[in-house]
């Protein structure tokens, strides 16, 4: 497995031309596992809906301590690619200022100064997150798979990783293989060695090995950014 590394390269403009060309392993057609899907499913409905009851309360003490920090919409939607390249539309706590990408789409980097006060303390922690159960509770995600990526960060991905567009395979997830291994730490040619390797291996206990380790990272808030 690759080891973490620290990235100090965030414009996407000219990211992939200082890239070798990279090809991943080609998986093709993925075995179908249709009770592992079906089960999957009911444990992210029903888990996702306890969280949400759980956490509805804090959740709103969230959303207007960020209303109360800076101006704007507390909750932050972005266009993301899900299973089969399919779009939709992610849910997250605002931990940016309005204007943050005003310059076009960039990724996040260690004390980025787009951040607001509050949202430093929220990405820290990854209760940016939270809002996620939504698009868990719809379908469009899972606990447990490859991170969705934004249109823009695939076609640049796409033009130095051949098979980069392979994540798409299996529904993203809330955590997975790669976010328990470094998350925002490592690069796009080492974050989908993981991705692949997760969708070739997935099964039960693969997921609750990721999301114990998950847990685990919320203490530690390791690999937040």
């Amino acid at each position: 497995m690759p080891s973490a590394v620290k990235s100090e390269e965030y414009d996407l403009l000219h990211f992939s031309e200082r890239r070798p060309k990279i090809c991943t392993e080609k998986l093709g057609r993925i075995a179908p596992k249709p009770v592992y899907e079906k089960v999957k499913r009911i444990f992210d409905l029903c888990f996702s809906l306890l969280l949400l009851v759980v956490l509805i309360l804090p959740m709103l003490i969230i959303a207007v301590m960020i209303r109360l920090d800076s101006p704007g919409n507390p909750i932050y939607r972005q266009t993301r690619l899900g299973k089969n390249q399919k779009p939709f539309t992610i849910y997250k706590f605002r931990t940016m200022h309005l204007l943050a990408e005003q310059d076009g789409p960039r990724w996040a980097k260690p004390n980025d100064s787009r951040s607001t006060r509050l949202g430093r303390a929220l990405r820290h922690a990854h209760l940016d997150e939270l809002p996620q159960l939504i698009n868990i509770i719809a379908g469009q995600m899972s606990f447990v798979g490859p991170r969705p990526e934004r249109p823009e960060f695939y076609d640049v991905f796409d033009t130095y990783i051949d098979g980069f567009r392979q994540r798409m395979l299996v529904t993203p997830g809330l955590t997975g293989l790669a976010q328990v291994h470094g998350g925002y730490e490592l690069l796009p040619e080492e974050k989908i060695i993981y991705d692949l390797e997760y969708i070739k291996n997935r099964s039960f206990s693969q997921d609750l090995h990721c999301i114990f380790l998950t847990f685990g990272l919320l203490i530690t808030h390791k690999g937040a950014r």
